[in-house]
C-alpha cells in the first residue's frame, strides 16, 4: 500500500508562501491589463447594440420608402382614373351618368390629396430616420475607433506578458497540488476576501503584513517556531515569519 507523505508545518508554510508569491505575480500581470479586458468587452457589447439599432433604423427606412412608393403608385392610378373619367364625361347621355362620373372623379382627387399628405408625412419621418441613422453610424465609428485602440493596448500587454503568465500558471498548478486540500480551501477563501489577493503575509516590524495590526511578542515567537499554522487575529490572514518568507523565491 502506497504511503502518503506527511508534510511538516514548516513545509506547509513554505508551500503556502510559494503559492502566494506565484499568485501575486499573476495578480501583477492582471493589474498591468487593468480594466482593459472589461472595457473591451463593454465596448463590444455597446457596438453590438448600436449595430442592432442601425439595422432597425435601416429596416424602418426601407419600410417608409416602400410606403412612399406605394402611395406614389396609388396617386398615378388615381390620376389615370381621373383622366379616364374626364373623357367619359364628354360622352355622358344623362345627368345620372354625369353625377356618377363626377362623384368618382372627386373621390379619386381626394385620394390623390390623401396620398400627397401621406407622402409628405412619410418624407418628414424618413428625414428623421436618416438623421438617426447618421448619428448611429457616427457613434459606431467612434466606438470602433476606441475599441481598436483598447484592443491594441490589451494585445500588446498580452504579447509582452503571455510567456510569463503561462510560466506562473503552470507552476501555480504544481504548487497547488503540493498543498493539503483543506488548507488550500482556506487559502483561496482568504484570498478572495481581499482586493490585493494576499492570504499569506509575513510579520513585518512586529505587525501583520496584511492589515498592519500589532502582533504580541509571544505570538511572534510561536510563528517563528513553525509548530502550527497561525492566522492574524484581526484580518484572518495566514502569518509567516519574515525570514521564512524571504527564503522562498519564485523565478
Amino acid at each position: 500500500m502506497a504511503t502518503v507523505k506527511e508534510y511538516s508545518v514548516e513545509e506547509k508554510l513554505v508551500s503556502l508562501i510559494k503559492l502566494q508569491k506565484i499568485d501575486s505575480k499573476l495578480d501583477e500581470i492582471q493589474i498591468l491589463k487593468g480594466e482593459l479586458p472589461m472595457e473591451v468587452s463593454d465596448l463590444e457589447d455597446e457596438i453590438t447594440g448600436l449595430n442592432s439599432r442601425k439595422t432597425r433604423i435601416e429596416e424602418e427606412i426601407n419600410g417608409i420608402t416602400e410606403f412612399i412608393e406605394g402611395k406614389k403608385n396609388a396617386m398615378k392610378e388615381s390620376e389615370a382614373l381621373v383622366k379616364k373619367y374626364e373623357k367619359q364625361s364628354d360622352n355622358v347621355k344623362n345627368n345620372r351618368e354625369f353625377e356618377a362620373i363626377t362623384k368618382e372623379m372627386e373621390m379619386q382627387q381626394l385620394e390623390i390629396k390623401l396620398c400627397e399628405k401621406h407622402i409628405r408625412d412619410a418624407n418628414e419621418e424618413l428625414a428623421d430616420k436618416v438623421k438617426a441613422l447618421e448619428v448611429a453610424k457616427k457613434q459606431i465609428a467612434v466606438k470602433e475607433g476606441v475599441l481598436n485602440h483598447k484592443k491594441g493596448e490589451l494585445e500588446k500587454i498580452i504579447v509582452d506578458t503571455e510567456k510569463e503568465e503561462k510560466h506562473f500558471r503552470k507552476i501555480s498548478d504544481t504548487a497547488r497540488h503540493e498543498i493539503d486540500e483543506r488548507l488550500l480551501y482556506s487559502y483561496d477563501r482568504i484570498r478572495k476576501s481581499y482586493r490585493n489577493g494576499l492570504a499569506v503575509v509575513p510579520v513585518e516590524r512586529d505587525a501583520c503584513g496584511g492589515c498592519f495590526n500589532s502582533i504580541p511578542p509571544q505570538r511572534q515567537s510561536e510563528i517563528r517556531l513553525h509548530k502550527k499554522i497561525i492566522v492574524c487575529e484581526n484580518c484572518g490572514r495566514i502569518l509567516a515569519d519574515g525570514d521564512l518568507n524571504d527564503s522562498v523565491e519564485v523565478k
